[in-house]
């Protein structure tokens, strides 16, 4: 019987490492663009790259120039369009990015107290989604980790206001100046107001699924914020959080969720 020889294989335990954290890094850029337009464009570059190859395999010269060109600035035209979702990936990466003003003393040993501060805001914000779910006001109220100065400055009103039930109220009456646009809520405080926000690609989204609910998937896309949506239609409120909804969210599972996620 003759004994198979796998040898010229030569795998190595590095290999093993490098196929997992490939698949790894693959694995979470299929999650970043599942149900997004950018999964079109990429099938739309795999296609175009198969086509190459068949064509120089084939010797169709003038084929080749032409996709060639395409495809040699191919790296160029990935960072232009999947700019959003590079952005998704790298903040993946750096989600810890918010602690970098903290010592490591007090992320380890004060981290009861600091978590305490940072919950403060959840009761405020879960009374205010309550009285605006009975009126039928309109709402969004984005909770991030890290507040971009540069990136709201350019499209609200800043603010450094502690958070409380009728301030929210106030700024979502429909007669409120701000009431257009999200709310902002970082490090326990209102940071901004009358935001405006990126809105998603997702086709996949129900057609009833207004502005206000595009633009806290939006948000919940490009960053590591979640958004509070409040229906002015129909009172629901609904939680974005890493592009996904979830909808008719009760106000003990809206705790849970802001207590889990912040």
């Amino acid at each position: 019987m003759t004994n198979l020889d796998f040898s010229f294989l030569n795998i190595r335990f590095l290999d093993i490492i490098d196929i997992l954290l490939v698949a790894l890094i693959l694995y979470y850029v299929y999650s970043l663009i599942r149900g997004t337009i950018a999964v079109n464009i990429v099938l739309g570059f795999v296609i175009i790259y198969l086509v190459y190859l068949l064509v120089k395999q084939m010797h169709m010269r003038l084929l080749t120039e032409m996709l060639g060109g395409f495809v040699s600035i191919g790296f160029l035209a990935i960072i232009i369009l999947f700019q959003q979702e590079i952005r998704r990936f790298l903040l993946l990466i750096g989600k810890n990015a918010s602690l970098r003003n903290r010592s490591w003393w007090a992320v380890f040993f004060k981290r009861k107290e600091a978590d305490k501060d940072s919950l403060a805001y959840i009761q405020p914000v879960i009374e205010a989604c309550r009285n605006m779910q009975k009126s039928r006001t309109g709402a969004l109220i984005v909770v991030a980790k890290f507040f971009d100065t540069q990136f709201y400055r350019n499209s609200g009103e800043l603010m450094d206001a502690v958070v409380s039930k009728r301030l929210l109220e106030t700024i979502f009456q429909k007669n409120s100046p701000l009431h257009d646009g999200a709310v902002i809520i970082s490090e326990g405080k209102i940071k901004s107001a009358s935001c405006i926000l990126p809105l998603t690609d997702n086709e996949k989204l129900p057609p009833q699924f207004g502005l206000r609910h595009r633009a806290g998937i939006g948000i919940s896309e490009v960053s590591d914020a979640i958004a509070i949506i409040v229906s002015e239609e129909t009172g629901e409120i609904a939680y974005a959080k890493q592009g996904y909804v979830k909808m008719n969210v009760k106000y003990r599972d809206l705790e849970q969720l802001l207590i889990q996620d912040s």
